[in-house]
């Protein structure tokens, strides 16, 4: 019972996360689960969970990498192998003999083989973590896929090289020559080893399907033991189970688009599934992470052979040595032409920075520091062990932090610094938002709804059509343009009337208020003043009737007609409005389309009060329908805006600037609505 009480607690604690994360966009969600799981394990409620890095790789890391490898781009893997190679391989390498100088310069007490396998455990970069702040920040896709491709492949060779230091270590023997080979051996046989059992693995679903058995749950239970049992079976032989994983997720993507037979409904199945699994383990991996800093520290900080100042000391030199170190090295290659690939070619001092500084370590750095033994062959303590995982947690932390401030300053774009491209941001976040609710309610539209759908987007279009009209320099030549359309369309009006009149079908009275009405909306739309003082007559003479109306007996007979004619006029009127949007459709293009829509909206809007006003008391049924309709429209643009944001398309003035637009817009909308129930 109490382990399920953690699990909970730790679900309770990753939803935590992604709903402070909504209120504070600017604070990436790794560090928000850090933080709260220091904060659970620091409380004196006696939570502690032991790490165990065989489980924790088998558990976190198999299916994370798995489900990476499903998704990266395999075209870009392969165009940048040897920028990714030179980061992967190269600067693992370098890094490991470098920075374990350094800290053995640093720290005499940790012996050097030591020394190296604290640099190799440093030296891996965390895709995970990678992927969770740049998803607010717009990173270049070249740079994005290099950052990708380096984080699945570094974890292997920064893995093996820690093993073969942590074996010094606890051996005293060292060979370089026999490290080598076993590291190829190591990452080839994972590599290979992970293909030919996703296969096989493959090859099992195709004949249970054989067989018929097209139960979806089947197919999606072996497809996420898939990671575990492939990392467990290659690790069991001593290979890369990491390689392994990232191999068969790539052979499983290039199974998926080469075989369409599997039903649509296994792949949304699959998609969901993997959606909420990686988002769980993600959240689990930085939990966990901050869960285990609270011991670390107390372990160091109460410590009377460590001094507080200097081990904090340690861990910025070493972070700000394995930062400088790549961006040496990123330099050093470019400035020689060693990557030859297209897509890198040009970097700037920028683009390094920005893959300087993304370079986070993460879940793979801690629980490889905690695979590191208690005692060496002798029986005596392995040197500073304390010492060493607390150093990994602080770079963690260090390079999380780092990237979380500069990341976003680095990739911030020019659209950022001039006031015509923030601007330029602000209309397109703005068009996006209003083009999000539009789909919102289409997604909502029935039988039921339909016409109250129709007047809700009616008002966005007519929105957008402002917008448009605003940013526009031809603002004459699109009143023009509208003109032109609203008259064709009253053109179709008149025509629908022409052919009824042919036919006998109406009276003369009727096309008389209809021809009075058409000739009432050609001056609306060609002469707003002479039409306005044409409506103020109307007024008057209508008013002047109904006085002289009161005056006159009552005779139902007389009532009766004038009710059955008012029926008569609004049914022409209906249909008249039906030949109009008919004529609409059959001329809209893609370039007018903007215009079209928002004048068919108009004439949508007119049928519908038309046929409220038959229904009488439906109306109040009308405005509910219609104010639930706009509450999931002003939402859907909430939606959107916060996502704009997190993925760095708008800055932080921008979102608060449509999010007061909307309120604004909701509030008047609701007050209209009140007064109008009233």
């Amino acid at each position: 019972m109490e382990f399920f009480l953690l699990v909970l607690l730790l679900l309770v604690i990753i939803g935590m996360s992604s709903f402070i994360n909504h209120f504070l966009p600017y604070i990436p969600v790794p560090l928000i689960q850090i933080t709260l799981g220091v904060l659970l394990a620091s409380l004196p409620i006696g939570i502690h969970i032991p790490m165990e890095p065989e489980l924790f790789f088998v558990l976190f890391i198999a299916p994370l990498l798995f489900h990476d490898g499903k998704h990266v781009s395999r075209q870009a893997l392969w165009k940048l192998r040897k920028p990714i190679l030179l980061l992967a391989l190269g600067l693992v390498f370098v890094t490991v003999f470098a920075i374990g100088y350094l800290i053995y310069w640093l720290i005499p007490t940790i012996p050097l083989p030591a020394a190296f396998a604290l640099a190799a455990i440093l030296s891996p970069t965390d895709v995970v973590a990678v992927g969770a702040i740049s998803s607010r920040v717009k990173i270049p896709k070249p740079i994005m896929h290099l950052l990708e491709g380096e984080g699945l492949m570094n974890d292997a060779s920064g893995l093996v090289a820690f093993k073969f230091a942590v074996a010094a270590t606890v051996t005293g023997v060292f060979s370089f020559a026999e490290a080598s080979w076993s590291f190829l051996v190591i990452a080839i046989g994972g590599l290979a080893g992970g293909a030919v059992l996703a296969v096989l693995i493959i090859r099992l679903k195709m004949f249970i399907r054989r067989l018929g058995m097209e139960d979806v749950m089947i197919h999606m239970l072996i497809q996420l033991l898939t990671p575990f049992v492939i990392f467990y079976i290659i690790e069991h032989f001593h290979l890369s189970g990491i390689l392994s994983v990232v191999a068969a997720g790539i052979v499983h993507t290039i199974y998926r688009d080469r075989d369409q037979s599997p039903a649509m409904q296994l792949q949304v199945v699959s998609q969901s599934t993997w959606t909420v699994l990686i988002y769980i383990l993600n959240g689990l991996v930085f939990v966990l992470l901050g869960l285990q800093i609270p011991s670390v520290m107390n372990e160091i900080f109460k410590n009377p052979l460590f001094n507080n100042w200097e081990v904090s000391k340690y861990i910025l030199i070493i972070t700000a040595a394995l930062l400088l170190l790549r961006f040496l090295w990123i330099c050093g290659a470019w400035l020689l032409g060693l990557p030859l690939t297209k897509q890198l070619t040009n970097l700037s001092i920028k683009d390094v920075g920005i893959i300087t500084i993304s370079g986070v370590r993460g879940a793979v750095t801690l629980a490889g520091a905690f695979t590191i033994p208690y005692v060496l062959a002798d029986g005596s303590p392995f040197p500073d062990r304390a010492l060493i995982i607390f150093i990994a947690a602080g770079v963690i932390l260090v390079t999380l932090v780092a990237a979380s401030i500069f990341l976003p300053i680095l990739a911030r774009t020019e659209k950022e610094n001039t006031e015509e491209l923030r601007k330029e941001m602000e209309r397109s976040a703005l068009f996006q938002t209003i083009d999000a609710a539009i789909r919102s309610i289409r997604e909502l539209m029935n039988d039921d709804n339909h016409e109250a759908a129709v007047s809700v987007i009616t008002t966005y279009n007519q929105i957008r059509n402002r917008l448009i009209n605003a940013g526009n320099e031809n603002t004459e030549q699109l009143k023009l343009a509208e003109t032109e359309i609203r008259m064709k369309a009253l053109d179709a009006e008149a025509e629908y009337v022409e052919k009824l009149k042919k036919a006998e079908k109406v009276d003369r009275e009727t096309i008389y208020l209809t021809e009075e009405h058409l000739h009432r909306m050609r001056l609306a739309v060609t002469n707003r003043m002479q039409y306005r003082r044409l409506f103020f007559w109307s007024l008057i003479k209508r008013g002047v009737h109904k006085l002289v109306q009161s005056f006159v007996p009552k005779n139902q007979e007389r009532l009766n007609n004038r009710h059955e004619k008012a029926k008569k006029l609004i049914k022409l009127k209906v249909n008249m409005a039906r030949a109009a949007i008919h004529f609409l459709k059959e001329h809209m293009t893609l370039e007018n389309e903007h215009l079209y829509l928002v004048i068919m909206g108009e004439y949508n809007e007119m049928i519908m009060k038309f046929k409220l006003a038959k229904k009488g008391s439906d109306s109040s049924q009308y405005i509910e329908i219609q104010r639930e309709l706009r509450a999931k429209a002003f939402q859907a643009e909430r939606d959107e805006i916060q996502n704009l944001y997190e993925e760095g398309e708008v800055t932080i003035d921008v979102i608060r600037k449509i999010r007061k637009q909307i309120n604004i817009r909701e509030a008047y909308w609701m007050e209209e609505k009140s007064v109008h129930a009233h």
